[in-house]
């Protein structure tokens, strides 16, 4: 890992794209460093948990920001609008590569970070796989809306304005694949994932 002087540590992510646009490479390391971790985690979810996939698409996200800064919408936080872009290269690979279905069954496990997941009861890793194969099922939207939520600690607001929808969308969305999940799987409790996530 680069070493990053205190100064770009503590700038926010909008004034490090300022000094990004204006050709500062420490700042795109200090951006890259803040969020490689949770995008590379979105996309091995969103991208059937394949991780070498995951990593290609990583590097192409950074890769695109790096030959053309200016692209980021200087108007809208930095992590909303990274994963908005984070969201369509998912979608562009959904049209491209149509396996969604077929890819539930090759599915590998990664410890997730489903507070719900604690105390439920039942065996976690048949839990993570039951999970992963029905969100596969589910329209690319709302696993999405889902994964930001529940994967991804995003609050409603931040995912609203990743996909330029309203916040009460974003609300039916994740009632919807709560209610669709509840009905396909006895072992999950949607009472459990909401406890704590205002």
């Amino acid at each position: 890992m680069p070493f990053l002087g205190n100064d770009h540590q503590r700038m926010s992510d909008e004034r490090l794209m300022e000094l990004v646009v204006r050709g500062d490479e420490r700042a795109f390391g200090a951006i890259y460093d803040r969020y490689q971790h949770r995008l590379l985690n979105y996309f091995h979810r969103m991208l059937w948990h394949d991780r070498e996939r995951a990593r290609d698409m990583l590097q192409d996200l950074f890769a695109k920001l790096a030959r053309k800064p200016d692209s980021y919408d200087a108007s809208r936080p930095f992590s909303t609008w990274v994963f908005s872009v984070a969201n369509n290269m998912c979608k562009n690979a959904y049209r491209h590569h149509q396996v969604v279905r077929a890819a539930a069954s090759h599915i590998r496990h990664e410890p997730d970070r489903v507070e719900a997941l604690e105390g439920i009861g039942v065996d976690h890793e048949h839990f993570r796989d039951r999970l992963s194969e029905e969100l596969e099922r589910i329209d690319p939207d709302h696993k999405a809306t889902f994964v930001m939520r529940y994967h991804e600690d995003l609050a409603i607001k931040e995912i609203a304005a990743a996909f330029g929808c309203s916040e009460g969308t974003v609300k039916s969305r994740l009632f919807y694949t709560l209610k669709k999940l509840a009905e396909r799987m006895k072992e999950f409790d949607p009472n459990a994932i909401h406890h704590g996530k205002a």
